[in-house]
């Protein structure tokens, strides 16, 4: 008897709009039927949909579309860039990483230079942490006052409702994974010569502050997921599911969008190549 096929991890994992989702009710460890000995498996065979999906987006240049990852420390953002998305070529592909904002942006209004990295038609752009630090980082650190980042969840609302209704594609990928796993990776980064240059004693000082981040996010989650902007929570604790999971997610999404290759704008008819 052949095995049912395993539910739509795009519907699974997607946090319905309004809904209180609580972060400790899901087990990151959680794989939803995807077992890890055919895991390589599925995720070339989704990668080569990717691949052939991106192809026909970028020749159509009608849809553009924005992933935005966010997670706390250690969660697998840049994994995930790494293993999912080279699928993608770079051609029609840009990754961005949103780090503390310079003298000129901050000149700016806190959306300003999201703005100018959000993709044009046909390309894919890829935001490494996002607009959503400003409601993240900036309300655990307290860097600005409750009453002015309190009103941001429905400033970025706006901002994505802008970007959905001029016809941008958004996906949000929150990668979660729990307190020990995180310890294990940034142990791994100590112990490792090659990955040492990626830890920081200032991630402990973050790590102290778990309870708040995820209080942050929760808040995030529950506020910004829109039908057209949902966000999806992927059990990360496991590499190998997080990488599947983004992969199905993002490949279901694109088919959605049906792009196809465009006929050519000259008559070629008789044309023969000598």
């Amino acid at each position: 008897m052949s095995r049912a096929r395993p539910h739509p991890l795009r519907e699974l994992l997607r946090v319905k709009p309004g809904s209180r989702i609580r972060l400790a009710d899901v087990d990151p460890n959680e794989t939803h039927g995807r077992d890890k000995e055919t895991a390589a498996r599925t995720l070339q065979k989704g990668l080569d949909r990717l691949t052939d999906l991106q192809d026909r987006l970028w020749a159509e240049q009608k849809h553009p579309v924005l992933i935005v990852l966010q997670g706390i420390d250690a969660a697998g953002k840049d994994g995930s860039v790494r293993h999912v998305m080279t699928a993608f070529n770079p051609m029609g592909c840009s990754v961005t990483s949103f780090k503390v904002p310079t003298l000129i942006e901050l000149a700016h209004d806190y959306l300003w230079r999201v703005h100018q990295r959000t993709p044009g038609k046909g390309e894919i752009a890829i935001f490494n942490r996002s607009h959503y630090e400003d409601v993240l980082v900036v309300r655990v650190h307290d860097i600005v006052p409750k009453q002015v980042w309190s009103k941001r969840y429905d400033e970025i609302n706006a901002f994505e409702e802008l970007l959905t209704s001029s016809g941008t594609t958004i996906l949000k990928f929150f990668l979660w994974i729990d307190r020990d796993e995180q310890k294990a990776r940034f142990q791994d980064r100590l112990d490792d010569p090659a990955k040492r240059w990626k830890f920081r004693l200032g991630d402990l000082d973050e790590r102290k502050l778990w309870d708040s981040y995820v209080a942050a996010d929760e808040e995030v989650l529950r506020r910004c997921s829109t039908d057209a902007a949902p966000w999806y929570v992927i059990p990360a604790n496991k590499k190998w599911f997080r990488n599947l999971a983004i992969a199905e997610i993002l490949a279901d999404t694109l088919e959605d969008l049906d792009p196809q290759y465009p006929p050519s704008t000259e008559d070629l008819t008789g044309v023969v190549v000598e």
